[in-house]
């Protein structure tokens, strides 16, 4: 398994050894504005327990989701439709910063709320066909670190690293196609952890 630690000063990096690009930029924010923008987030954005159909039956998780965009995008994931709800300033700011940064234009944005270590996600790929193909997804953390792992689909090979707050990771090309990621649950992390994906959907 690749690890890699914080004595890396070359941003971004190119996370993934091939078939995909995963660039991580480190640190984007000050410790003064990454707190702003966490407090922000968790009191004023209105999250929702997430919803899953698994087997027929649906499942209402924990961890809370919100949905923005620049219009009432439709977004379908695990057979759940959510509506996007308009831009606030503060996330207009977050995507201008986020767009400034790696060239890339974003038109939506998936947020997430892990209140605690016992809440991650499975390894997945953000396929949906609502998502522009092969386009770029920026990941925004705020609030405690957390490890965050690569798996190639085919050879199996792993990377992993933690999300520091006020950091930015983009995945893009085909990163999707030949590789899956997750975060993973896990007992020492005691407090929440709010994570913003900003996305292009096509209609």
């Amino acid at each position: 398994m690749l690890s890699l630690f914080e004595d890396i000063s070359d941003y971004p990096l190119n996370l993934l050894p091939g078939d995909g690009i995963a660039h991580y930029y480190g640190k984007i924010f000050s410790g003064e504005k990454s707190e702003f923008y966490y407090d922000y987030l968790l009191k004023e954005i209105p999250w929702e327990n997430d919803e899953a159909m698994i087997f027929g039956k649906l499942i209402l998780t924990r961890r809370k989701v919100a949905w923005f965009g620049e219009k009432p995008f439709e977004y379908t994931y695990s057979k759940r439709t959510k509506y996007a709800k308009p831009w606030t300033s503060e996330l207009l700011e977050l995507k201008n910063k986020c767009e400034q940064i790696t060239g890339e234009t974003y038109n939506s944005c998936l947020l997430n709320l892990y209140h605690d270590g016992s809440e991650g996600m499975a390894y997945h790929s953000d396929a949906e066909k609502d998502l522009k193909k092969h386009g770029a997804i920026a990941s925004l953390t705020f609030g405690v670190e957390r490890k965050f792992l690569f798996k190639h689909k085919a050879t199996k090979e792993k990377v992993e690293i933690f999300l520091e707050n006020g950091s930015l990771l983009v995945m893009k090309g085909t990163t999707q196609d030949h590789w899956l990621h997750r975060l993973p649950p896990t007992t020492k992390v005691k407090t929440p952890r709010v994570n913003l994906t900003f996305r292009t959907i096509e209609e």
